[in-house]
């Protein structure tokens, strides 16, 4: 597998990724970006000092202007760029991956992501042809902390509650104590303390066993809900005050709430979204818009379209402030408030949400993707379904939906499918699994 992805470059270190490569990376993407200025960003990773020293080489090689913000999370690093107007910029993480992983996200002006097609395929290209000439470099140093702070809590807000939160020793141990104190928020910690081996569990709130001690302390401590952040701190995963994960696309509707209190706003979710996710933006005034899954993809039409407020099922989500990228922190904050303006518990606000019923994601091995998505399209064309080719295949009856679409790096099909009760919901399930793996 190639450690050239769809929306970023990993892979293990050092035997996929390592200073060559890193500086070959650095020397290419150098040459691919208009203007000087570059932003050098880095997670807390034992190799990750490393890496960075060979990107910037690289980028020194080519005649870049570096600004290192050295430990940064992902979102910090965004903010960088625009609040540096910086040219484009290069950020050393594997996200939630394991310390065995590093990897690279590469941004253009803006801290729009690079996508294999928008970029990453032409780096990977030149790799194979640059010379590993690694040499001295200039930076300028810059610590971009207190900017960030300051740029993000503007706005206050008055929660009376208690939460706990769990950074997984990940990046957001960085700024989550400053911002919780900033805000009055009282809270208890889990694991706040940077430590990129990742020693007490995964950073990744999207799988459940990494909830387990989160959950606990939550019933516990009687606290209004729980956080949980990934590795580098642009994914947030929430539990309410019985211990229960909410859906990424739940809190997509529930921040979105909290926006149209203020007015109309165009609001963004990705196409695995529950359909009530686009009946509650309607509801409070605002404009749904559906996309295709993945940053890059989402981060543009944000900025094409000027969409105020934009998420994923996999709890990214996307704000117009901070410059159509993911704010992790704002996602928290605009949580709280709307707790605190409604006065009522998390799970009383998803509540009236759950009002239909979802396969979560279901993952086939499909050797030939392309011609399995074709073959449902023509089951389901023929059956009078409303077809759409977003992201995959999206096919619409008026009591149950689903969607399949292609893994970027493995022979794997995704499946979400949801209905109006959850007998429907199961025998759907099983007529599609059927096809699938027929």
């Amino acid at each position: 597998m190639s450690i050239f992805r769809a929306y970023d470059i990993r892979g293990k270190y050092p035997s996929e990724i390592n200073e060559e490569i890193a500086f070959k990376i650095g020397s290419a993407f150098g040459k691919f970006i208009k203007g000087k200025k570059v932003v050098v960003g880095r997670d807390a990773r034992e190799s990750s000092p490393e890496l960075r020293n060979a990107v910037m080489s690289g980028l020194f090689s080519v005649g870049k202007e570096i600004i290192d913000i050295d430990l940064s999370t992902t979102p910090m690093f965004y903010f960088a760029v625009n609040w540096l107007e910086a040219d484009g910029g290069v950020m050393i993480t594997a996200s939630h991956l394991g310390p065995k992983f590093n990897g690279l996200k590469l941004v253009g002006k803006g801290g729009l992501s690079l996508t294999y097609d928008s970029g990453i395929g032409k780096i990977e290209k030149a790799v194979k042809e640059e010379k590993y000439m690694p040499c001295k470099y200039d930076v300028v140093k810059k610590d971009v902390k207190e900017d960030y702070l300051n740029f993000l809590l503007k706005e206050k807000i008055n929660f009376n509650g208690k939460i706990v939160v769990d950074t997984g020793n990940g990046m957001m141990g960085l700024v989550i104590k400053d911002v919780l104190n900033r805000l009055n928020v009282e809270y208890t910690g889990l694991y706040l303390d940077v430590d990129c081996s990742f020693s007490h569990h995964e950073a990744n709130p999207l799988k459940e066993e990494t909830l387990l001690e989160l959950k606990k302390v939550v019933k516990k401590e009687g606290a209004s809900l729980g956080i949980a952040f990934d590795g580098d701190g642009d994914r947030l995963g929430v539990v309410d005050e019985k211990g229960e994960p909410i859906y990424g696309d739940f809190l997509i509707a529930i921040i979105a709430k909290n926006i149209l209190k203020k007015g109309p706003a165009k609001i963004l979710y990705d196409l695995r979204s529950s359909r009530v996710v686009p009946e509650t933006i309607k509801e409070m005034g605002g404009i749904p818009i559906k996309s295709r899954v993945g940053h890059s993809y989402i981060s543009r039409k944000m900025k094409e379209e000027d969409i105020d407020f934009g998420g994923e099922l996999s709890g990214h989500f996307y704000f117009k402030k901070t410059f159509y990228v993911e704010s992790s922190i704002l996602a928290l904050i605009n949580i709280l408030a709307l707790i605190s303006d409604s006065g009522m518990k998390i799970s009383e606000l998803v509540k009236p949400l759950k009002k239909y019923y979802k396969s979560g994601e279901v993952n086939f091995k499909v050797k030939d993707k392309e011609g399995k998505l074709r073959e449902i399209e023509s089951i389901y064309a023929e059956k009078g379904a409303k077809i759409e080719k977003l992201d995959g295949i999206t096919v619409e009856f008026k009591d149950w939906w689903f969607n399949v679409r292609s893994s970027n790096t493995e022979d794997v099909l995704r499946l979400n499918l949801e209905a109006d009760t959850e007998e429907l919901m199961k025998e759907k399930l099983g007529e599609v699994e059927k096809i699938i793996m027929g």
